[in-house]
């Protein structure tokens, strides 16, 4: 009986922590339904499992972001193994990818991340929290620790003034202040949907650590334009950081 209840409490626990978002997680094996296969087009995992991991090695040789990234873990001490530390899984529909701390690995959702451009933004927002666990010892359970790595995730990776607009946070009377409303609004969500809390708990997080994280560029270096060649110029600019 106390080894059932102490299953039970783990099994809260990950779902608390988003774990249950990721079904193929711990060893799990994703079967759909024959409504999902009939339905949604379901079943075909292996094959997309084979286009995502050519997305991932895609963006690992292309992407000016991704590379970035391997180059500042790499320069860290924390080396990144694609077969090792990137996996390709079956994900609930309302991810596209996820950083399990405790197993130091990116998962990128094979089944919602399908293109190389999706790929690339899933890629580089989980490499800059790797990036952060490697370089601060963040603990992922501390709320403010998280409420920062993500924050820094959306204000490199995500945020453009397009972004603001799609997130209603670029009002004509709130253009000067878009971009900051757009990270908040980034964090706070993917704190609640990481750590399930209200959003008055996520937003108070992210509220206590946004100007000490919004103002860390590192290792990317500048906060990417969407539509310009930001991407280039920091991966150019990487040396300044001391990566290779």
């Amino acid at each position: 009986m106390f080894a059932d209840a102490q299953e039970s409490q783990e099994e809260n626990e990950n779902e608390k922590w988003g774990f249950d978002l990721y079904p193929e997680r711990r060893g799990a094996k994703y079967k759909p339904s024959l409504t999902k296969i009939a339905l949604l087009g379901e079943g075909r995992e292996q094959t997309d499992k084979i286009k995502c991991e050519k997305n991932v090695w895609y963006c690992a040789q292309s992407s000016p972001l991704v590379k970035l990234m391997l180059s500042a873990l790499k320069s860290s001490g924390c080396e990144v193994d694609l077969e090792r530390h990137v996996s390709c899984e079956v994900c609930d529909v309302t991810v596209s990818g996820g950083y399990d701390s405790e197993l130091n690995q990116i998962v990128v959702c094979q089944n919602t991340a399908r293109s190389e451009g999706l790929t690339q933004g899933v890629m580089t927002h989980e490499l800059i929290h790797m990036f952060d666990y490697c370089r601060n010892k963040l603990d992922f359970k501390n709320i403010d620790h998280l409420a920062c790595t993500e924050i820094r995730a959306a204000n490199l990776a995500h945020c453009s003034f397009v972004s603001a607009v799609a997130q209603g946070d670029a009002l004509p009377w709130k253009v000067a202040k878009a971009h900051q409303e757009c990270v908040r609004t980034k964090a706070m969500y993917s704190v609640i949907t990481t750590r399930n809390v209200s959003k008055e708990e996520a937003g108070a997080a992210v509220d206590r650590v946004f100007p000490r994280c919004y103002n860390d560029l590192e290792p990317i270096g500048r906060r990417i334009r969407r539509n310009s060649l930001d991407m280039h110029k920091a991966y150019k600019e990487r040396f300044i950081y001391g990566y290779d």
